[in-house]
């Protein structure tokens, strides 16, 4: 189930909680009791280790001259 974070414009404090995605959106009374709280944008976070030696991203390759198709048409 996954976790969001909510504020309390009460009392300042910032609190999680396990719900449904469906009710995500549904209102959330902060642990001290208050009911004016906010769902704070959550942000993903990807970690990885790149090793020595190891291949990075391919690198783009070929020219064109942009536009519509490529370049080709606007001589």
């Amino acid at each position: 189930m996954p976790r969001y974070e909510y504020r309390c414009r009460s009392c300042g404090d910032t609190f999680e909680l396990s719900r449904p995605m469906s009710e995500s959106a549904a209102p959330a009374a902060c642990p001290a009791g208050h009911d004016d709280t906010v769902k704070l944008l959550s942000t993903v976070a990807v970690g990885g280790t790149a090793k020595a030696g190891s291949p990075g991203p391919a690198a783009a390759t070929g020219g064109g001259g942009g536009g519509c198709c490529g370049g080709g048409c606007c001589g």
